[in-house]
């Protein structure tokens, strides 16, 4: 019994298309853990600065926008938003 070329070809075109399609289910979902713990970094970043900066009589808000910009940019995202506050 022969197992037709066609049948062949299909079932490899299938699993490479399984594949991509599991790739691109994964991909998104590690970004979305990536963006949200950065998030939640960013905004205990901005807590430990809000909580030294009450020394010298300033606070900064913590709202989804600043934590996640901290988050993203790290240290020097904590120093923009603090410079921006101080400035604003």
């Amino acid at each position: 019994m022969r197992i037709p070329w066609e049948l062949v070809a299909s079932f490899g075109i299938g699993v490479v298309l399984l594949c991509l399609i599991g790739y691109l289910l994964l991909v998104p979902r590690r970004f979305m853990w990536r963006l949200l713990a950065g998030g939640v970094m960013g905004a205990l970043m901005l807590w430990a600065v809000n909580l030294l900066g009450a020394l010298a009589g300033f606070s900064v808000a913590i709202n989804p926008f600043t934590a996640m910009a901290v988050g993203f940019l790290g240290l020097p995202g904590a120093a923009l938003v603090v410079a921006l506050q101080l400035l604003l």
